[in-house]
């Protein structure tokens, strides 16, 4: 009975997880660029119990009892899939029309430094600074990097907003006069391989280089040529590709589950104390 409890406490404990990823993605759903995260199980440790070496009948498992202690959460992966573009007629709402491209964030990291992260969630602010510019910031509040990797900023009289060929931000002003600049676009080559970070943003793994891969052979720095394979728009966002009808079954099967595994806690604990009271 006690074996009984430690498989079934095993998987709720990672059940619980995968309700916090359906839950996360649920609440998400209207997240602008959000990413849907997907959670897979893998099986435990298990004891083969060799009990019957005389059954002859032809199976697809070993003969005998095979003993499992629960199942584990294996991985949890993104969702690259390009989610659905929506009108919004603002200059400042950009949206990639193809998948896998992404713009370039300076995210603080906590060490008076800031580190690039990547997402696909187009609503940029301009936030006024001290010295009569502006700067091109996300929804948060993080720079936007242009392609020499540093923070956009502009003259604080800018007018209006357009995107060019090649990802170029065009800046228009009251004279007439516009300043172009080549926002930072980077393309995911092994999407799998980047950690989420919060929200719609991502980055690459503290342990790529024990993962046995170099950052070149991750992510490429759409530039120069490359460029005019930038797909991007203005006045658009790319929502979620959150599918809520598939992420309610998810949340009810995972329940379904968890309940299941409680039940077989009480009931362990329901014969323990039957063997308990006989005298």
């Amino acid at each position: 009975m006690l074996r009984t409890m430690i498989t079934a406490t095993n998987t709720m404990g990672q059940l619980q997880h995968k309700l916090d990823t359906v839950s996360n993605n649920i609440a998400n759903s209207n997240t602008v660029g959000f990413k849907a995260q997907e959670a897979t199980f893998n099986e435990l440790l298990y004891q083969q119990f060799n009990n019957d070496k005389l059954d002859r009948f032809e199976r697809q498992t070993p003969v005998g009892i095979r003993y499992g202690t629960g199942a584990m959460l294996g991985q949890i992966q993104s969702n690259h899939k390009q989610g659905s573009l929506q009108q919004t007629n603002r200059d400042l709402d950009l949206a990639f029309t193809k998948p896998k491209q992404y713009f370039n964030i300076l995210m603080p990291n906590g060490e008076n430094g800031t580190e690039t992260v990547y997402t696909r969630q187009g609503d940029f602010y301009l936030s006024p600074l001290e010295n009569g510019t502006v700067m091109l910031v996300t929804a948060e509040g993080y720079p936007v990097a242009d392609a020499a990797g540093q923070a956009i900023t502009l003259p604080d009289t800018v007018q209006s907003f357009a995107v060019g060929n090649g990802g170029v931000l065009e800046a228009a002003y009251p004279n007439g006069d516009i300043i172009r600049t080549e926002l930072a676009v980077t393309e995911f080559q092994k999407p799998q391989l980047m950690e989420h970070i919060a929200g719609s943003y991502s980055g690459l793994p503290a342990n790529l280089v024990e993962l046995g891969y170099t950052p070149a052979e991750v992510l490429t720095e759409l530039a120069g040529a490359d460029r005019q394979q930038i797909g991007m728009q203005s006045g658009t966002l790319e929502m979620s590709n959150v599918n809520l009808s598939k992420e309610m079954t998810e949340l009810i099967q995972t329940q379904r589950s968890y309940q299941f595994n409680a039940r077989a806690v009480t009931l362990a604990d329901q014969m323990l104390g039957l063997i308990n009271g006989i005298r």
